[in-house]
């Protein structure tokens, strides 16, 4: 039984953690993708003419000749081309074509393959306008810094994006930061050969077009043809900035060079080639690859955009938390000073205490409550079913007002009915036994029952061993979440749970919901919305505190987390009628819209938080993705210190908050992701307890 039992955990582990990586691995994939083909692009630049390189000799023009490395072009005569790099742009490509356009003159674009997957329609544009496609990387790479994989990826993608734009196959390749044939350094030339093996033809550079944009159109041809004799083929850009200077370039000085005799080619006709580029039969495998590239990127940009609209959406959820939490805790003392005072209330109740294999606490927990400051009180210990000496331990106090009842294992619903049927006062306190009571914190607690309105009260739950850093951690979320969450459903008047570890509850009021359910793992949540919705107020009295244990290991507050929210999630699936049913407002319309929006949604969106400061940290600017960071740490460390204020908590542990971002947080995230992954799969889950420690210290 143990083998089998064993063997079904590894198995639901390994089924949880495939399907975790089952979703986020094509998620970082794509932002990947996204980062690399977007923000990994290198920028514009061209680099002056050198004299010395080992292409000095050479023409702009170098493709194989067999084995050897022809070059052409050096001898242009009196013909121009044209060229334009790191396009296409989406404004300044259209408007260099219309010129080129206007003015007959044929063109080669070099393009930027991730630029021609985010703008296909401007290349097609290009192309069905008779100008010439050249490959220009697929990132604007240096390709002599990169091995030599990665030179061939380069150009591969960028031919496979235009392929599949346009069903060509470019031939003509110019290496971006390499200018003219004397330019070429010797780390180029080697990668330039390995492309010319390859078939493709490499078009360099005679004149630097940039120069174009000084006034004045004698200067301006002078600068281009020195002699007034030679043409050439001239660097230009479309891309990577403003280029409005070069449209009013092209205006001056393409009349004047005509007037001087020069004509205006295409980059091929120095090659020597009849066309730039290969057309590609219908369907061929390049063509298929491009498109395929190109679906990809398409799903990738739209996948980052989706994502940052996600982000966007938890930033706005964030901040509305933190300022809703502001608001209401300071306007929770003054309300609760508001309300009706509260009579002295002095009655008898019960106090129930459900117990499987609570050995470690139990004494010390019974001893706690017997303890109490208040004048009458039966404490009744339900024994569900335990195999160790729960029962026992608690029988051997031989305390006066304590009851021990024992039955057959039925969960910690079934242990508080039989509590509650035995109770024989009208206000039933429900204390897990694990948790230890200060003096003062029964009378406290009940003291709101003099309103005959209030069928429901929660205490303040501390985390009572919190001297590790695990502890610390959880002690901040119950200051900081559970505490404030508390106050603001308080003042709202819609509070959807009095917590297992210290509630109370008039009995009519559990009458009418028909006592603790077991539909849920959440019993306490279900049975507190029953209440509200039954018309019976729930209230929070933080004074009246109760120390619990919380979980001492990763793996013991995972179980824990993971019950506690599957049980919200049937909870708020259970009383969802709340939200249209008249006279149940408060519940349908504050309190589970709160726990739906931030106790479901914004824990299931938040990873994207961390998704996207990865993606900054790799791609954007690092001081942005800080920034952001610092703030968000800053808001939470201000909320921190004013709720332990709240609480009459020393703000020391803070320090451990920061850290608390990096690890807690995301179990966190992990917990409700997986929570509603099984809630999907419609896979029953079942209440396991939690192994106690009995290391829980009161403090004053």
């Amino acid at each position: 039984m143990t083998r089998t039992r064993a063997s079904g955990r590894v198995g639901r582990s390994v089924v949880r953690w495939s399907t975790l990586v089952l979703l986020l691995v094509p998620v970082v994939v794509l932002l990947a993708v996204q980062g690399l083909s977007t923000h990994s692009t290198g920028r514009s630049a061209t680099p002056p003419a050198g004299q010395r390189g080992p292409l000095a000799a050479a023409g702009p023009i170098l493709l194989a000749d067999g084995d050897r490395l022809l070059s052409r072009g050096k001898d242009p005569g009196r013909k121009i081309a044209l060229t334009f790099d790191d396009g296409p742009d989406p404004r300044w490509t259209p408007r260099i074509a219309k010129t080129l356009q206007r003015l007959h003159v044929p063109a080669t674009f070099f393009v930027v393959g991730s630029e021609v997957a985010r703008h296909a329609d401007v290349i097609r544009d290009l192309h069905a306008q008779g100008f010439e496609i050249g490959n220009h990387t697929f990132t604007h790479a240096d390709i002599s810094a990169l091995p030599a994989w990665e030179q061939t990826l380069q150009i591969g993608l960028t031919e496979n994006a235009v392929a599949g734009t346009l069903g060509i196959r470019p031939r003509l390749v110019r290496p971006p930061y390499s200018s003219t044939s004397a330019a070429v350094t010797e780390p180029q030339k080697e990668a330039l050969t390995r492309l010319i093996a390859k078939g493709y033809v490499i078009a360099l550079s005679d004149l630097n077009g940039e120069d174009w944009r000084r006034p004045g159109v004698e200067k301006i041809v002078d600068a281009i043809t020195p002699t007034g004799e030679r043409g050439g083929i001239v660097l230009l850009h479309d891309g990577g900035g403003d280029r409005s200077q070069t449209v009013a370039a092209l205006e001056r000085v393409v009349p004047e060079l005509r007037a001087r005799g020069f004509e205006f080619v295409r980059v091929s006709a120095f090659a020597g080639l009849p066309r730039g580029e290969v057309e590609l039969s219908s369907g061929d495998w390049a063509e298929v690859k491009g498109r395929l590239l190109l679906a990809t990127l398409s799903v990738a940009r739209w996948t980052t955009g989706a994502l940052g609209a996600l982000l966007l959406v938890v930033a706005v959820l964030f901040a509305a938390r933190i300022l809703l939490l502001f608001g209401f805790a300071r306007r929770h003392a003054s309300f609760v000073r508001s309300r009706p005072r509260y009579e002295t209330f002095s009655e008898p109740i019960s106090i129930v205490v459900p117990a499987f294999n609570e050995a470690v606490g139990i004494e010390r927990a019974v001893r706690s409550l017997s303890a109490s400051d208040y004048p009458e009180f039966e404490i009744i210990v339900v024994d569900d079913g335990s195999t160790d000496a729960t029962a026992d331990l608690a029988e051997q106090l031989e305390l006066p007002q304590v009851l021990v009842l024992r039955q057959p294992n039925q969960g910690k619903p079934g242990a508080l009915n039989r509590g509650i049927e035995a109770a024989r006062h009208d206000v039933v306190v429900m204390v897990d036994a694990d948790t230890v009571f200060e003096p003062e914190t029964l009378k406290r607690l009940v003291r709101p029952f003099s309103d005959e309105n209030v069928g429901g009260v929660s205490g303040n739950t501390k985390v009572g061993n919190r001297r590790r850093l695990l502890g610390r951690w959880q002690h901040i979320e119950y200051v900081m979440g559970f505490n404030l969450d508390r106050r603001l459903y308080d003042r709202l008047q819609c509070m959807p749970t009095v917590p297992g570890a210290i509630g109370a509850f008039r009995r009519q009021a559990l009458q009418d919901v028909g006592g603790v359910s077991s539909a849920t793992l959440a019993e306490d949540t279900d049975l507190t919305l029953a209440v509200g919705r039954a018309g019976w107020q729930v209230v929070y009295v933080e004074d009246a505190r109760a120390w619990t244990e919380a979980p001492s290991s990763l793996r013991a507050l995972w179980r824990q987390r993971y019950r506690w929210s599957y049980g919200t999630l049937q909870a708020v699936w259970k009383h969802r009628a709340a939200i249209w049913r008249p006279g149940e407002g408060r519940i349908g319309r504050r309190g589970l819209p709160y726990l739906v929006l931030f106790q479901i949604a914004l824990p299931l969106l938040a990873p994207m938080i961390d998704l996207f400061s990865l993606y900054g940290l790799i791609f954007l600017e690092v001081s942005t993705v800080a920034g952001f960071w610092i703030v968000f740490t800053t808001l939470q460390l201000a909320l921190g210190w004013y709720a332990f204020r709240l609480d009459g908590e020393s703000p020391r542990v803070l320090w451990a908050m920061p850290l608390q971002q990096f690890v807690y947080r995301q179990l966190m995230y992990l917990v409700v992701i997986e929570s509603i992954l099984t809630a999907i799969r419609g896979t029953p889950l079942h209440w396991r307890p939690m192994s106690r420690s009995g290391q829980v210290e009161v403090r004053s």
